[in-house]
C-alpha cells in the first residue's frame, strides 16, 4: 500500500552560514561551559565533586525540592515479605511486561495460601542488564518489589549478578532497617 502524495512532507534544511560551517562558536560556547564549571569547583571553596569510593560513601539520596523530598536515586532490588514473612509477590506479571531491559523472569505456580490465587516459583532479575528505571516498583499493585539505596553489591561472574528469589529476599532482611527512600 503507498502513502498518498497529500501525507508527504519534505522538508529543506537551510544551509549553514560560513561562521557555523567553521564550529568555531559552538567551540567557544563549549569551552565556556567548561570554564564556567571549573571556576565554580574551584571558586567557591567546594573543590571537586568526585568521591573517593570506597573511602567515602553517597549517603546523600535524596533532595529536597519545593518543601517536598524527592527521590532520586535507585540502587539493586528487593522482594518484600509480607506480615507472616512470605514473599508479597501474587504473580501477577506486571514487572516483567513492563520491564523495557527484558531483565526480570517470573515463573508463577498456585499458591499454596488461602488469601492469593498465585506466586511465584522463580523470581530472577539480572542486575547487569537492569537500568533501574523504577518502572518494575511502579507497576506492582502489591509493592512487591522495591529498589534499595544498596548500590556496592559485587559479583566475580555473571551468574553471581542474577539475583533469584531468595537472595532478593536476603536484601529485604538485610535492608528492611534502613531508611527508605
Amino acid at each position: 500500500m503507498a502513502i498518498p502524495e497529500r501525507d508527504i512532507k519534505v522538508l529543506s534544511v537551510p544551509p549553514m552560514t560560513r561562521a557555523e560551517s567553521l564550529y568555531l562558536p559552538e567551540v567557544f560556547k563549549g569551552m565556556g561551559t567548561t570554564l564556567r564549571h571549573l571556576f565554580h569547583a574551584f571558586g567557591h571553596g567546594k573543590g571537586s565533586r568526585t568521591m573517593q569510593y570506597p573511602e567515602q560513601r553517597r549517603e546523600d539520596l535524596a533532595v529536597v525540592e519545593g518543601g517536598m523530598e524527592k527521590r532520586n536515586f535507585r540502587g539493586f532490588h528487593r522482594l518484600n515479605r509480607d506480615e507472616q514473612g512470605r514473599v508479597k509477590c501474587v504473580a501477577c506479571m506486571m514487572c516483567p511486561t513492563i520491564c523495557p531491559a527484558r531483565c526480570i523472569h517470573v515463573q508463577a505456580g498456585e499458591s499454596p495460601w488461602d488469601d492469593r490465587e498465585k506466586y511465584p516459583v522463580k523470581f530472577e532479575i539480572d542486575e547487569l542488564r537492569c537500568i533501574f528505571c523504577g518502572m518494575c516498583e511502579e507497576a506492582c499493585p502489591v509493592d512487591a518489589i522495591e529498589l534499595t539505596t544498596e548500590y556496592d553489591f559485587v559479583g566475580r561472574s555473571r551468574q553471581e549478578m542474577v539475583f533469584d528469589k531468595e537472595k532478593l529476599l536476603h536484601v529485604y532482611d538485610v535492608t528492611i532497617n534502613k531508611k527508605p527512600m
